[in-house]
């Protein structure tokens, strides 16, 4: 029997209260009062660091920061520092991964699955690096990826450039990685595609990855 699968989907919402969802939603999912859960965001600009990450990976002041309008917030997802905002899509799924596999390995390369073969739907062909997480056109990165874990409950995810201010990337080395740029799929097809049909395919690769049956689909 498939796993069961429900959506919830926002416009905008606060990293902050994007989290705390989140916490509420795993307890739940502990406790098996819900399905798995795939929460689809979009956030106000926001730097987030990793539990691997560092300040001085921030390449610009904290007071042109509060000028731009963007917060920097310390995460406990893995990973180093990474940019969130408009025209980008966060996906924090809440899995029960001792209903599908206990390793983060596997959780780590279906993620970038998801977005691989959602790319070749628009003729592009993604990547994985050897070494380094996330899916690349080139030596550029269009989806991040950091993970937390708790009793084989996921949270935090993945983040996939739609058509972000690539600009607000240039404030931090993305990820702590020097040598590797950041892309966004308006940027590789040179025309935007609407957040609605790329909220749709990512649920619908999610769901084909995963092998999981899409239940409610709440927005």
């Amino acid at each position: 029997m498939a796993a069961k699968l429900d959506i919830i989907r926002y416009d905008s919402i606060d990293y902050k209260k994007a989290y705390q969802l989140q916490l509420e939603l795993r307890d739940k999912r502990l406790k098996n009062a819900i399905n798995d859960t795939l929460l689809l965001v979009e956030h106000p600009p926001v730097l987030t660091i990793g539990t691997s990450g560092s300040r001085d990976n921030l390449v610009v002041s904290s007071d042109y920061l509060s000028q731009k309008g963007i917060e920097v917030i310390e995460s406990n997802r893995g990973g180093d520092i990474t940019y969130h905002g408009p025209g980008q899509i966060v996906g924090y799924p809440i899995l029960n991964l001792k209903e599908h596999k206990q390793d983060l390995h596997w959780l780590l390369r279906s993620y970038e699955e998801v977005f691989i073969r959602f790319l070749k739907d628009y003729n592009i062909e993604a990547q994985r690096i050897s070494g380094l997480t996330g899916v690349w056109v080139g030596n550029e990165k269009i989806t991040a990826i950091g993970v937390g874990v708790r009793r084989w409950i996921t949270y935090h995810g993945f983040a996939f450039n739609i058509n972000p201010n690539l600009e607000h990337f240039s404030y931090i080395i993305p990820c702590g990685i020097k040598d590797k740029g950041v892309t966004s799929l308006k940027k590789l097809l040179g025309y935007e595609i609407e957040k609605e049909e790329v909220a749709e395919k990512i649920i619908k690769y999610f769901a084909e990855v995963f092998e999981i049956e899409v239940l409610n689909h709440e927005k």
